[in-house]
């Protein structure tokens, strides 16, 4: 490692560890290692430095998302693998059902993508309004992933903002205030649903959505 690679390291050191840790850099999220990582230069370096334990630098979001991977599976690394990729597969209806009933309740064309915001008390509003989204909130809500037991809006919609934000979903810049903002997280959601879609013909987005339209009839 040269002289000044381990400058720059020195200087990244913090945005290794977030990437070690399993953390998804993006505009939102970290603005500051978002701009680093936006230089060929800067990920070069971190990359030669990853490389040496066994980890690579990966994009999500046509380069707008970066997170770390295995750099080659061997036994180990397959099996941690397979358990986040069962751990998301299992998260993936509600996860898939929430996004579709914002964008619903919302009026929205496309889909959630990182840097929007959520006012959660408008959308608690539009939800209290319509029983069919109020009907999908509970459903939501109760999934293993949330594991709400309330019957009131108000507490299941808090609990899934709350868990989102836990699972890096979604940010709360100010804790006075009740907006969210999409994270880049999931722009590598979508990518998975995408892949799932590919390799087994599941249309996940496509079965959540016409689940939706159906409680709306």
């Amino acid at each position: 490692m040269t002289a000044m690679t381990e400058t720059v390291l020195v200087g990244q050191g913090a945005l290794i560890e977030a990437l070690l840790r399993g953390e998804f850099i993006c505009k939102t999220t970290n603005e500051d290692g978002w701009r680093a990582l936006k230089s060929a230069s800067t990920r070069e370096h971190i990359e030669q430095y990853l490389n040496q334990i066994n980890r690579t630098l990966a994009q999500a979001g046509e380069g707008e998302v970066f997170f770390c991977g295995y750099l080659q599976l061997g036994e180990r690394e397959r099996k941690v693998i397979s358990q986040q990729f069962r751990d998301i597969c299992n998260a993936l209806t509600p996860l898939v059902e929430w996004l579709v009933l914002v964008q619903e309740a919302n009026g929205q064309d496309a889909p959630l993508s990182e840097g929007a915001a959520i006012r959660l008390t408008e959308l608690q509003s539009r939800i209290e309004d319509t029983p069919a989204f109020k009907e999908q909130l509970a459903k939501i809500s109760h999934y293993r992933l949330f594991g709400s037991t309330s019957s009131q809006v108000d507490a299941q919609i808090k609990l899934v903002f709350k868990r989102l934000v836990e699972l890096g979903y979604l940010l709360r810049p100010n804790q006075e205030k009740q907006i969210y903002i999409a994270t880049g997280k999931l722009d590598y959601l979508y990518e998975v649903i995408r892949f799932i879609d590919e390799t087994e013909g599941l249309s996940l987005e496509l079965q959540a959505e016409t689940a939706t339209q159906r409680e709306l009839m």
